[in-house]
């Protein structure tokens, strides 16, 4: 499935006010507990992450004298 910010954002906000009630555009979803609110976070937080491109370090080292 895939999610926005802005949802990712709401759960953010019923967590931080202890409500277990999140509106989501046309439709409202209540969760059982705290905890399954903070489940739905991870798996929107990793959705989104794994939307996005990832920068790669790379490191050279060059143990030679090097050029004379």
């Amino acid at each position: 499935m895939a999610y926005t910010q802005s949802e990712l954002d709401r759960i953010q906000r019923a967590i931080a006010k202890g409500e277990l009630e999140v509106q989501y555009h046309d439709r409202k979803v209540r969760y059982r507990s705290i905890g399954e609110l903070r489940e739905a976070q991870t798996e929107i937080v990793r959705a989104l992450d794994s939307g996005r491109a990832r920068s790669r370090i790379v490191r050279m080292r060059h143990a030679g004298k090097g050029v004379r």
